[in-house]
């Protein structure tokens, strides 16, 4: 793949794995830049908000210091890693939530060609938010794809007063994570056999066994093994990503984009199957981490191996 042909790098640095291409850009910069209709799907775990993802935000969280992030204690001898802080968000920043969102949607419509389809990660709390501003922003609203997983979020005593309430639980222990589906619109009038036809978008891939793409999909919490890989507080699991990867590209052809590249999971969850990926990241040390775990991370995992799964 000729990346510079396709005004993919410009004066960014990046750098090429295998199929795939990583940029250290800032994702709104580089959207907005790229040649209009030219990427083919979007598959992407935003910080909610961006403002966990602020450097002094970060800076906290690395120093346990807290700040947005919560720093849960030891759980049966595990130490759970930091958690964004969601509820914390007060209206204003609520507000610039929407805009941020807004405004990516509205950069993501200039990239993608018409037709294309885009998973955006969420959480039951702040989804309504994100989706609505997505559609504000131009996308159009699909569905939303569920993962099943057990997480520890939620569930807790009211705080500094769990002995006065024991039998009550503030939030609901979370066991889903809603992942929004979108996309571009359609030309008036042009059917989705006409859209697969002229811009291989339109639709989206099915099973390897033939079978239609699910919006429910059972999903494990991400293996140790990956965590070792690529030290990211929201790593996704590579059985998941490569199942909603796989289906972003109904006739398993053209570009995936991860605007939110984080430590590289989806560009290695398209590597793994044989997709092309370009990952945006704006943080240097995501940047560098995602250069290192990407090619450690597309190798099969054991969870393909006991399923059998071919997703070649």
């Amino acid at each position: 793949m000729d990346w510079q042909s396709l005004n993919f790098t410009f004066d960014y640095q990046s750098n090429a794995i295998g199929n795939s291409l990583i940029v250290h850009a800032d994702c709104l910069e580089w959207l907005g830049r790229v040649p209009k209709n030219s990427i083919h799907a979007i598959v992407t775990d935003p910080p909610y908000g961006v403002k966990e993802y602020d450097f002094d935000q970060l800076e906290k969280r690395a120093n346990g210091n807290g700040g947005i992030w919560r720093i849960p204690p030891s759980f049966d001898g595990n130490v759970r890693a930091p958690l964004p802080r969601f509820t914390a968000l007060n209206k204003k920043e609520r507000a610039s939530l929407k805009r941020f969102f807004f405004e990516w949607s509205h950069a993501a419509l200039h990239a993608l060609r018409p037709g294309a389809h885009v998973f955006v990660a969420s959480n039951s709390f702040l989804s309504q938010l994100m989706f609505s501003a997505i559609v504000d922003g131009g996308l159009e609203y699909r569905g939303t794809v569920v993962r099943i997983v057990r997480t520890l979020r939620g569930g807790d005593r009211p705080k500094n007063a769990e002995e006065q309430y024991s039998d009550v639980c503030s939030m609901p222990r979370g066991c889903y994570e809603p992942w929004g589906l979108f996309r571009k619109p359609l030309p008036k009038n042009m059917k989705v056999s006409d859209c697969l036809a002229e811009f291989q978008t339109g639709g989206l891939r099915r099973k390897p066994d033939g079978n239609p793409f699910e919006d429910v999909i059972y999903s494990e919490r991400t293996p140790q093994s990956e965590r070792e890989i690529a030290d990211h507080p929201s790593l996704k699991p590579q059985s998941f990503l490569r199942q909603i990867v796989y289906a972003s590209l109904p006739l398993g052809e053209g570009i995936v984009v991860d605007p939110f590249m984080g430590s590289g999971s989806t560009v290695a969850a398209a590597e793994s199957i044989g997709y092309s990926c370009v990952g945006i990241e704006r943080h240097l040390e995501y940047y560098e981490l995602a250069n290192d775990a990407i090619p450690r991370l597309a190798q099969p995992s054991a969870f393909e191996s006991q399923q059998h799964l071919s997703l070649a």
